[in-house]
């Protein structure tokens, strides 16, 4: 399926994020309802595309405003903040997108970018269950009359509702090598619409309800090399390639944090009654709250520098040499992933406490304020903290620069 939009087109940061800004006012206002009663955003999706935000960064090259990763991040934690669903519906399509700028051809470059240029969306088709661990996959691509045949099933295909592209990772069968390629991971470049592909909508996770994160099944599609990417070309290299979907997971729970502390902030000044034993008319005179409310912007604060500092160390491999990529590689992965250890804490503490500063009324299930912790806790059992705590220890008593598989 190829997109219809018309997109206006970035060109610098600030357009960037004063559009992200604009979007994100008006997409909080219908986030409770839409999450309340799984309302997807088709609308908000499609605004989404129109307002060329989600080709910022299409290299200038291929007419786009090649934004730096830390530009990005600040996008996601501003719509984060407003909506975490719409924020990771499109997580995929800028890690997919930059796995073009890194390891696709001229041809499949100019093709997928002009078309995000037009408001394309890309969705992942990546995750499988089933196997031994998290990373197995059993989703082949096999040489048939004289093309290639996908078969396989997907899950957790964040948002696979609302895209023109999938962008599937299959191991390649070919032990007569009819096909002419290296056996290994690809990710194939394919048309959501496409005979032979099923998307379901059957995500029921308890947070992140309207992402779109469903099963996909794939039978008998016809695939041609030319839409074929072969991932080793990103992954093994120090390109920054998993650090940067990392800092995107980080900026969506630093957006939920914010989100939730603003939430909060709200009530107290307009709707929490003082607890009796502080003696004063207003809640938010209350000494105990007022302490509590500085812990928590504490917490909202630290999560902000470090995205900060992490996405700064990102863009630094975006422009390495290859002299210091390897270096500045490992430097980025250590720094996302200290602070996606401090952004998973903030979200989660943070979007809990709201109820415990805002107090009895503000459980009331009309008002919706728990989704900010449903999002927290689902959203931040991406890629285990605990993993990243490892990596960082190696890192600073054995000289161990992080592995290069793509999550950290």
């Amino acid at each position: 399926m190829s997109s219809t939009a018309i997109a206006t087109r970035i060109d610098s940061a600030e357009q960037a994020l004063s559009t992200a800004r604009t979007l994100a006012a008006h997409f909080a206002t219908g986030a409770v309802a839409r999450d309340r009663d799984r309302k997807l955003p088709y609308r908000e999706l499609d605004e989404l595309s129109a307002s060329g935000l989600l080709a910022i960064t299409v290299p200038a090259q291929y007419g786009g405003a090649d934004l730096a990763p830390s530009v990005v991040a600040e996008v996601f934690r501003i719509l984060a903040a407003a909506d975490p669903n719409i924020a990771q519906i499109p997580h995929s399509h800028f890690v997919y997108l930059n796995l073009l700028r890194l390891a696709g051809t001229p041809t499949q470059q100019r093709d997928l970018f002009s078309d995000v240029l037009g408001g394309g969306r890309i969705a992942n088709a990546q995750s499988e269950r089933g196997g031994k661990t998290i990373a197995a996959i059993s989703t082949t691509i096999k040489p048939e009359s004289g093309n290639l045949r996908l078969d396989g099933s997907k899950f957790y295909c964040t948002g696979s509702l609302y895209a023109h592209t999938l962008a599937v990772l299959a191991r390649l069968e070919d032990p007569s090598g009819e096909s002419g390629l290296e056996p290994g991971e690809y990710v194939a470049f394919i048309p959501a619409d496409i005979a032979g592909v099923r998307i379901v909508d059957d995500w029921n996770g308890l947070g992140q309800r309207t992402t779109g994160s469903g099963t996909i099944s794939f039978e008998a599609v016809t695939v041609h090399p030319k839409q074929l990417v072969a991932r080793a070309k990103a992954i093994n290299a120090p390109a920054g390639y998993g650090a940067f979907a990392q800092l995107l997971h980080v900026a969506i729970d630093v957006g939920i944090a914010a989100g939730a502390l603003r939430a909060a902030t709200g009530f107290a000044r307009t709707k929490s009654r003082p607890w009796f034993e502080a003696a004063v008319d207003r809640a938010i005179d209350d000494p105990l709250l007022i302490q509590r409310f500085g812990e928590l912007a504490v917490e909202v604060r630290t999560a902000e520098a470090t995205l900060v500092a992490a996405g700064h160390a990102v863009d630094a491999t975006f422009s390495s040499t290859p002299a210091d990529a390897t270096e500045r590689a490992a430097e980025a992965s250590i720094a996302v992933a200290t602070a996606k250890i401090v952004a998973d804490r903030a979200a989660n503490e943070v979007s809990s406490a709201l109820f415990e500063v805002s107090g009895t009324r503000s459980a009331a299930a009309d008002l919706g304020l728990d989704h900010f912790w449903r999002n927290a806790r689902t959203h931040t059992l991406h890629d285990p903290v605990r993993w990243k705590y490892q990596h960082i220890g190696r890192a600073l008593l054995h000289d161990a620069p992080p592995p290069l598989h793509g999550v950290i």
